[in-house]
């Protein structure tokens, strides 16, 4: 039975993929600081500890056959908070974690990495950040693809959905946005409706992983379920939840990514996303009518806004 430590394992990707893991004969332990989190209530081995602790780091590694790396600042207004910070644990501690450790590692990286393009992107593309998050992230790819013998990379598409009972739930990404937004019939506000994003169900991050591990694939690969503009997911959220408005506003300067991506090398492995947008619009429209969330704004569902409130304890 192969020893996984999933590190960054008790956020809004690492619940459902523990999960997925442990059902399936994996011996899991999450590593996680809490940053969001007051407790962590999942029946499964845990450390408490931050991944710029590399003495502790390094004390349990070697107990371990695969590491896979969740931990991360994510999102391009929370990595501008603080660049030291975001490059310290986006990109320095993966350098060290190549480094000081010779088991298989599986890196979550983002589609953000591609910026803008008009183009359908395949995993050769020429990357184009445009923002901190997408620079340390690409960063972070290279030193893996170049010191480490035993690797899978994805860059995930902009993730939708629910993971599981004791996971985060995220507000902040783009159809979870407009699916509680539209459930409360308040104005959704949308920029640059003609933008391309390529999305992904959170629960397919976890079976993408559980199908590499089982399978022993190794490189690096665009994870999405469909490419979709921003107003094509207004209209699905739309027919899903009906009797939300629509403000259109030009696209913010800060925000010009556009891309699409080619996802046909990891499928012809094998594996194919289960979820579709329709089942993550469906979960937030649940969550909201059942009052399973008090306060929808509250910041603890909002990277950049939860990060701005509490950076002091960073």
């Amino acid at each position: 039975m192969d020893k996984v430590l999933i590190v960054g394992g008790a956020g809004y990707v690492g619940g459902y993929m523990t999960n997925v893991l442990l059902s399936n004969s994996y011996d899991v332990t999450v590593y996680d600081n809490l940053m969001y989190e007051k407790r962590y209530l999942k029946a499964v081995k845990f450390i408490y500890g931050d991944v710029r602790d590399k003495k502790k780091l390094l004390s349990i590694l070697c107990d371990y056959d695969i590491v896979i790396w969740l931990a991360a600042i994510v999102g391009d207004g929370a990595c501008d908070i603080d660049p030291f910070l975001t490059m310290s644990i986006n990109e320095d501690v993966v350098i060290w974690l190549v480094n000081n450790y010779s088991g298989k590692i599986v890196f979550m990286s983002t589609a953000s990495v591609y910026g803008f393009s008009d183009n359908i992107l395949f995993e050769d593309a020429t990357p184009n950040p445009l923002s901190l998050y997408a620079v340390t992230k690409l960063n972070a790819e290279r030193y893996i693809i170049e010191n480490s013998k035993n690797y899978t990379i994805f860059r995930l598409g902009t993730l939708f959905g629910v993971g599981d009972e004791f996971s985060r739930i995220r507000l902040d990404l783009v159809a979870n946005k407009l699916s509680y937004k539209s459930c409360l019939k308040e104005k959704v506000i949308l920029y640059g409706l003609e933008q391309w994003r390529p999305l992904l169900h959170v629960k397919d991050v976890g079976l993408a992983v559980l199908y590499a591990l089982d399978n022993n694939l190794q490189g690096l690969f665009n994870l999405g379920y469909k490419n979709y503009t921003i107003s094509q997911i207004f209209e699905e959220v739309k027919n899903l939840i009906p009797g939300c408005s629509l403000e259109h506003k030009d696209i913010p300067d800060e925000d010009l990514r556009n891309y699409r991506l080619d996802f046909t090398k990891y499928h012809d492995h094998g594996w194919k996303p289960f979820y579709n947008l329709s089942d993550g619009i469906k979960e937030i429209r649940d969550i909201i009518f059942q009052n399973r969330i008090k306060d929808p704004d509250n910041s603890i569902y909002y990277n950049e806004g939860y990060l701005n409130e509490n950076y002091y304890k960073l």
